[in-house]
């Protein structure tokens, strides 16, 4: 009788990192097209995860999200990155009204030793599905932006990263008093992305 066992696959550092920063990538889209920051129109279906995501057709933004992916993935291989945040605020009055945080957890001993991991990547990729689908259900409970939205992006690194001159010290963006909702995780073995977003909730200043 045959025995069948679960396929795992090799991950590396660099094959890791660029995992992580390709699907911070199109979280990023994601969100930007689901809370409305961009008109449906600028964005372009195609499947990802084994599922249909959309990516925008915005020169800017593709230019910013490129470059930002690609200098995520040289902190991530360093094992330098520890959170990557996504905010979106007014852009008359810069009040912030959402951050979505990626925490990001690095195996040091593959970072110092060059070693790889074991996973499937399919199993990755169900565990990057279900955060997909809880962004593209999240306007079930997010409140409706206030007016015309900008976004940015903070990085938290280790002290000791070179940061290139494109970035600049910035302060946290924090929500007085936020709402925040708990997204799923994934984890490819060496790094582990843990997803929360907090808002702004104006039902909660009423007395």
């Amino acid at each position: 009788m045959a025995s069948k066992s679960a396929t795992k696959d090799i991950i590396t550092l660099r094959g890791s990192a660029a995992i992580v920063s390709e699907f911070f990538g199109y979280a990023a889209n994601s969100i930007l097209y689901n809370r409305g920051l961009y008109p449906e129109e600028s964005f372009a279906r195609v499947k990802k995860y084994g599922l249909p995501m959309l990516l925008s057709q915005d020169e800017g933004v593709k230019s910013f999200l490129s470059n930002l992916t690609s200098q995520l993935s040289e902190w991530l291989e360093a094992g330098k990155l520890q959170r990557v945040v996504l905010v979106i605020m007014s852009k008359a009055s810069g009040e912030v009204f959402e951050r979505w945080n990626f925490s990001i957890e690095t195996d040091g001993e593959v970072v110092e030793k060059g070693m790889s991991r074991e996973k499937s990547d399919k199993e990755i990729m169900r565990e990057i599905q279900a955060i997909m689908r809880q962004i593209a259900s999240s306007i079930t409970y997010l409140p409706c932006l206030d007016g015309p939205c900008v976004f940015d992006v903070l990085a938290y690194t280790d002290k000791d990263c070179t940061v290139p001159f494109t970035w600049i010290e910035s302060d946290p963006k924090l929500i007085d008093n936020p709402q925040m909702v708990k997204l799923h995780s994934f984890d490819t073995k060496i790094h582990k992305v843990d997803t929360l977003v907090s808002y702004k909730n104006d039902d909660w200043d009423e007395p």
